[in-house]
């Protein structure tokens, strides 16, 4: 016997009575964005290793240990992208499209690391990335925070706290980063492998530990806004002076520092209890260096990100269906049923319905697969509905009686 190929660790499907909800966040999505007026683009999957080691760090998680990389037949170092913004400003630079001024992109597609799964933790998983390019006040980082709170009270869900901090800019952090690293030698016996080998390459990661043994001393480290200079403490309070006139809930958390190296100054995310433990649904902030960083000329830019497959975690603890949106199931018995079958079921589509058309059997077994498909209702022809050239129309879902009509009334019902 042929033994069977199962799906990769990590990397699951989407199988059909899961997608209706997926279709739900991505209309959700587009919708948003739109009326923010953030425009879609797409990046290749493949990216060169060297873009994400320069772009993200090559201290951080995601490059040391949790990267797909490879070489192809020519012998260049490629990777699965492991996330999306890297990518897009690569593709800005490399096309220039910010030439006539700041842009506003998303895109959404799977990405790729080696992590161990889990609840909301796979190793392909799904985002979808908002990027502001060219911006530099804290405007469009209200916007995007405003942008976020706006999805979720879409998607209905309601257990979500904001949390922001400012990492304040490059001079700052080095300040900072000399200060942590006196501290963390000072409790080098606490510390863990992961914090003593990222002591010296980025000591701020330290920070973002959950390993409960250093809560402690962490909570104990010198912190960043000790040491926020003018500019990106004013920056910092325009962004609260704005989410307070946006009416916008948050709570300052001094430890918020992200995994990535390009961010600067501003950096959020969005923690849900709802999910488990890995609770983080969104989070982003600003990057301003990256542009330099991957051979562009100096350009702000603010950005976030969320993980599809948590954020519909959240939607299912908020009680979000995953009905499929069909509107009418075509029962029929005969030949003559079937053609009229057939040419009804293309009319009611022309007009914008929804309908399956059943495949045969006993009207009995056609009825179960009707109820069972989520339609609203069942469509039934059989030699009588032919012979009098109407249909009976029989609700599933809401009640209702079962009513023999001609084929244009009952299109006129099924609103």
């Amino acid at each position: 016997m042929t033994q069977k190929i199962q799906a990769i660790r990590g990397m699951e499907d989407v199988l059909p009575d899961q997608s209706a909800l997926w279709e739900k966040l991505e209309d959700a999505c587009r919708d948003v964005f739109r009326q923010y007026g953030y425009r879609n683009m797409r990046t290749p999957l493949v990216e060169p290793t060297a873009l994400f080691v320069r772009g993200i760090g090559d201290a951080t998680d995601i490059v040391e240990k949790e990267m797909y990389v490879f070489e192809d037949r020519n012998g260049e170092s490629l990777a699965l992208r492991p996330e999306a913004t890297a990518g897009i400003v690569r593709s800005a630079i490399e096309h220039n499209f910010l030439y006539n001024g700041p842009m506003r992109v998303w895109t959404t597609g799977p990405m790729f690391r080696y992590e161990r799964p889990q609840k909301g933790r796979q190793r392909q998983f799904h985002q979808f990335d908002v990027e502001a390019l060219g911006f530099e006040g804290p405007d469009v980082d209200a916007e995007q925070i405003v942008l976020l709170a706006r999805l979720w009270k879409r998607l209905g869900i309601t257990d979500v706290e904001l949390q922001v901090n400012s990492i304040g800019d490059a001079a700052e952090r080095k300040v900072h980063r000399g200060k942590l690293i006196a501290h963390f030698e000072k409790h080098a016996s606490v510390l863990d492998e992961d914090a003593k080998r990222r002591l010296h390459a980025n000591p701020l990661l330290i920070l973002d530990s959950k390993n409960p043994a250093m809560q402690p001393m962490i909570e104990d480290a010198p912190r960043l806004g000790d040491v926020l200079g003018d500019a990106a403490a004013a920056h910092f309070k325009g962004l609260e002076s704005l989410l307070g006139e946006a009416g916008v809930a948050y709570r300052v958390n001094p430890r918020l520092v992200r995994g990535l190296d390009y961010y600067n100054r501003t950096v959020f995310e969005f923690v849900s209890g709802s999910i488990g433990a890995q609770s983080t649904i969104a989070g982003g902030g600003r990057y301003d260096a990256l542009f330099e960083q991957l051979g562009g000329k100096a350009t702000p830019a603010c950005g976030f990100a969320f993980g599809v497959e948590r954020v519909l975690l959240a939607m299912q603890a908020a009680g979000a269906s995953a009905a499929a949106q069909l509107d009418v199931f075509v029962v029929h018995s005969g030949e003559a049923a079937q053609r009229e079958a057939w040419r009804l079921a293309e009319q009611w589509r022309d007009s914008g319905r929804n309908v399956v058309l059943g495949a045969g059997g006993s009207f009995k077994s056609q009825m179960k697969k009707a109820d069972a498909s989520g339609a609203r209702y069942a469509v039934i022809i059989g030699d009588d509905e032919v012979a009098s050239r109407r249909v009976t129309l029989k609700p599933l879902r809401d009640g209702g009686e079962q009513r023999t009509l001609e084929p244009r009334e009952a299109l006129t019902q099924v609103s």
